[in-house]
């Protein structure tokens, strides 16, 4: 009897990874690929991308203390040696407001510029500091916003001289925070357990738990103040427009095992790019009804971290292995 039962087990486990391969192969390919890999100087993992004024100028950081710069548009790159010490950082986050511009990184530093990043200083971190820099907005002259690895928020109106706090509480660590264009926040916990909402007037993090059971990877806002999340196993949800504690039914995009889904970002109102590990890169021109896939990047050897879109016409995607994607319009009108 158990050895009929045994066999029952591994004929519906064949079944089961049967219909993962039909409904991996049912997913339709994008008839283009608007994206070509830049080369880079550096092989480091990437983790952020800033934008100036000049849509030309354009900032990447990423580990082993990389700042790469571009003036074309991001057809070629420049990296730059500070000359921070022996140390070796992870540099998270990089924000600018016309030529002001900000860095931060791990462990504990914070880079500030005024002249478009020809010259930089270092800005002194206090030691009373819950968690580490995690990332930075640049809000305008002399004036950022920073949050830590523990979510506590933070804004300067004096270059970094003083910060005040925003939330008399740190969250507790967290995996990735989000930042609305009217200054929300939504942070997903350390293990993706539960996450949290803040937003401006709040003393206080607010804990939410998670939709189901799947744990959650990464969450964010949409065009229109919505919250999206991605979780294990390729899961995409967005909230319902009149409740942000309800939400719409589950997508599965490709379901995905291993790192799955990573980010996403809206190119318009209703286009949207998914991307994630093992050069997955998902595409959806219906605000998220219906998804496509590019078979292009699936045979780059990368990790896909962040997708970002400053304008329609100008996006790049950043891995590991220093890898970097831009978006090229022209490719999509040909």
């Amino acid at each position: 009897m158990s050895h009929l039962m045994r066999t029952l087990k591994q004929t519906v486990i064949l079944l089961a990874i049967a219909l993962f391969c039909v409904s991996c192969s049912q997913i339709p390919s994008l008839s283009y690929n608007p994206w070509q890999k830049v080369l880079l100087p550096t092989e480091s993992t990437l983790q952020d991308i800033g934008f100036t004024s000049d849509p030309n100028h354009v900032w990447v950081v990423g580990s082993n203390s990389t700042i790469l710069e571009t003036k074309d548009g991001g057809k070629t790159w420049q990296e730059l040696d500070l000359e921070l010490g022996e140390q070796n950082f992870r540099l998270n986050s990089v924000s600018f407001a016309g030529e002001e511009g900000w860095i931060t990184g791990l462990p504990g530093i914070m880079l500030h510029t005024n002249d478009g990043g020809k010259s930089w200083s270092r800005i002194p971190l206090s030691e009373k500091l819950p968690g580490e820099p995690n990332t930075i907005l640049a809000l305008g002259p002399q004036s950022a916003e920073m949050t830590t690895t523990v979510g506590a928020i933070y804004q300067t109106k004096d270059a970094g001289q003083t910060w005040q706090a925003m939330v008399q509480e740190a969250v507790g660590v967290v995996r990735n925070i989000s930042r609305s264009e009217d200054g929300k926040y939504v942070a997903v916990s350390a293990r993706g357990n539960f996450y949290s909402t803040w937003e401006p007037g709040q003393n206080a993090w607010v804990q939410h738990n998670r939709t189901n059971s799947k744990r959650l990877q990464n969450m964010g806002f949409t065009k229109d103040g919505r919250l999206w999340l991605l979780a294990r196993g390729g899961q995409v949800q967005f909230s319902s427009a009149e409740d942000q504690e309800t939400w719409e039914d589950t997508q599965y995009p490709e379901i995905s095992s291993g790192v799955g889904l990573l980010d996403l970002a809206y190119r318009t109102t209703e286009e949207i790019w998914l991307v994630g590990g093992s050069g997955k890169l998902l595409c959806s021109f219906d605000g998220g009804q219906t998804w496509q896939r590019d078979q292009e990047t699936e045979d780059i050897p990368s990790n896909f971290y962040k997708v970002v879109f400053v304008t329609p016409e100008q996006g790049f995607i950043i891995g590991n292995n220093g890898v970097l994607l831009k978006y090229e319009e022209a490719a999509q009108a040909a």
